[in-house]
């Protein structure tokens, strides 16, 4: 179940070259929960591996996974090359973790399931997959083996958020499987609306850019769908929104098509009519040239683009375009790690180095930190109040340590569990 990339630090990123714990020809078949990377993105190397069975997932997963693994595999197959070009690598010559060619073979594996039909993954074992509200296609995977029943509830998504359905309850488990990325704290009570209105407002006051580093996958959605809706209201004025992210508009023609995970609201959207994911005066750039031309727009208007953390991607090329002009807005809407240009940003940098250039920042740096994806301490516990009766055993995992044991301790504490965080390398029996 899983088969994710070690992301973040240097030593948790070189666990992603070790042998994997059990022979790859050993495996009979992978369940993801989404398409993430941290959660499918080893996939290609397991296949390069000799692993030979299916990998099930959710249609819209599957879907995800057709633009998320051919990317990762090219951005392995660039980094080896300059390492290679640079003479920066310890080992010679620099190679891939896994290939185009990889992430092909494993796409050919993958086999699309709906939500909420069984499916035999072993001899003897029985899964299902239900919507976990997190992102296109993030389910909850529930596994019964010889009479006890394993749920793992993936990344779980957040309650009364614009475009995904809630989380669905699970009745029963023996053994429980919770992420904890955000148990140890809450999001904020605001929708992340206001800041969004005033960024549009300063931008159009002052006849600039809106600059939104947003992920392409989830956040992008997000955004796209919250700026047609302020339009709508009449709470902030039209102006030309531009789509810099090949991915972003991969991934929003996806949502566009997977309307069956749509909450109410956004479906409500289409039967009269309406796109929910197409602001007014919407246009996508999808060539490097197409990109190269939002150089010479004037504002106001609005890009959206890669990555959200401006660690990489196009939003480099307008952040070094466009920090030095104290017309620009730029706003972050989602979480920056230490570390980034995002958070050099948000914490007040005056200059910052882009290209191996510093670029002075007269922008102004805004933030919002509600619209994750991810669903806090009190929506986690709101989601564990649905088992009708306890697990025998819940296991706090994807979080930081931190985080993961605030978790298990609100759960013992709140709810009367047995609880505890998943040691690495642990093993136990459902």
């Amino acid at each position: 179940m899983e088969c994710g990339l070690f992301q973040g630090l240097r030593e948790l990123r070189e666990r992603n070259w070790r042998a994997f714990p059990v022979p790859a020809t050993s495996i009979d078949a992978v369940l993801l929960s989404h398409a993430h990377l941290d959660h499918s993105g080893y996939a290609p190397r397991l296949v390069r591996e000799g692993f030979a069975g299916p990998i099930y997932c959710s249609r819209g997963t599957a879907e995800l996974l057709r633009i998320m693994l051919p990317d990762a595999a090219h951005l392995q197959e660039e980094e080896a090359e300059f390492r290679n070009r640079k003479r920066a690598t310890r080992h010679q010559p620099a190679l891939p973790l896994f290939t185009t060619a990889d992430a092909a073979a494993a796409l050919a594996q993958v086999t699309p399931v709906a939500f909420g039909e069984p499916l035999t993954p072993g001899r003897g074992i029985d899964a299902t997959f239900h919507p976990s509200g997190h992102i296109l296609g993030a389910s909850i995977v529930d596994v019964a083996l010889a009479g006890r029943r394993l749920v793992y509830s993936g990344d779980l998504g957040r309650y009364d958020v614009p475009v995904m359905k809630d989380p669905v309850p699970i009745a029963a488990a023996d053994t429980l499987l919770i992420e904890s990325t955000y148990g140890n704290r809450e999001h904020p009570d605001d929708d992340g609306t206001d800041v969004i209105v005033r960024a549009v407002e300063r931008a159009a006051r002052r006849r600039g850019m809106l600059l939104m580093p947003a992920f392409a996958i989830g956040r992008t959605q997000d955004v796209l769908y919250l700026l047609r809706e302020l339009e709508e209201a009449g709470r902030i004025p039209r102006v030309p929104v531009y789509l810099d992210t090949p991915m972003g508009v991969a991934a929003t023609a996806a949502y566009e098509k997977h309307r069956d995970e749509h909450d109410a609201a956004a479906r409500h959207v289409v039967a009269r009519g309406g796109r929910p994911f197409m602001p007014a005066t919407f246009q996508v750039t999808r060539s490097v040239d197409e990109s190269k031309a939002l150089n010479d727009v004037d504002g106001p208007a609005i890009i959206i683009a890669g990555s959200g953390m401006a660690a990489g991607g196009r939003i480099l090329h307008h952040l070094r375009r466009r920090l030095a002009d104290e017309r620009t807005t730029v706003l972050f809407v989602g979480y920056q790690a230490v570390g980034t240009r995002g958070r050099l940003l948000r914490d007040g940098a005056r200059e910052i180095r882009i290209f191996g250039e510093m670029v002075p920042v007269r922008a102004a740096i805004m933030v919002t930190d509600a619209l994750s994806a991810h669903a806090d301490r009190a929506e986690i516990l709101r989601w564990l109040r649905g088992f009708r009766r306890p697990p025998r055993m819940t296991y706090a995992v994807h979080g930081e340590p931190p985080a993961a044991a605030a978790l298990r301790d609100a759960i013992v504490k709140e709810l009367g569990w047995r609880a505890d965080v998943a040691a690495d390398g642990a093993r136990v029996e459902v």
